[in-house]
């Protein structure tokens, strides 16, 4: 599942017939802090959504499951609203300082005979 934005709709006359009655959003992909990544994609809608909330939104084979057993020609659908979002980041790990490696060991050579 993807997170994202509603930032607008589509209107077509002309579609598939098993589209008929579905809602066609335009969705800003967002990270879970809510900045902009990747380009803005249409997505069928399974719930309701409307301009500037909050979704989830899932791509693949599985973006037709909400629609079953129709299953239109569609490969990225809104299947949830987001209500809030909290994100707490683990901080990174401290690097360990290296661990010291023993003096390297200097042997005599014996004189070979």
């Amino acid at each position: 599942m993807y997170f994202g934005r509603v930032v607008g709709c589509v209107w077509c006359t002309v579609k598939d017939a098993s589209m008929t009655g579905r809602r066609m959003l335009v969705v800003q992909p967002l990270t879970p802090e809510l900045r902009n990544t990747g380009k803005q994609l249409i997505c069928t809608d399974s719930t309701g959504a409307g301009a500037g909330e909050l979704v989830y939104w899932v791509r693949g084979w599985e973006a037709s499951f909400p629609f079953d057993p129709d299953a239109p020609p569609v490969d990225t659908t809104v299947v949830g609203i987001v209500d809030e979002v909290h994100v707490q980041r683990m901080a990174p790990a401290r690097a360990q300082p290296p661990a010291k490696q023993p003096a390297p060991v200097h042997r005599k050579s014996s004189p070979k005979s």
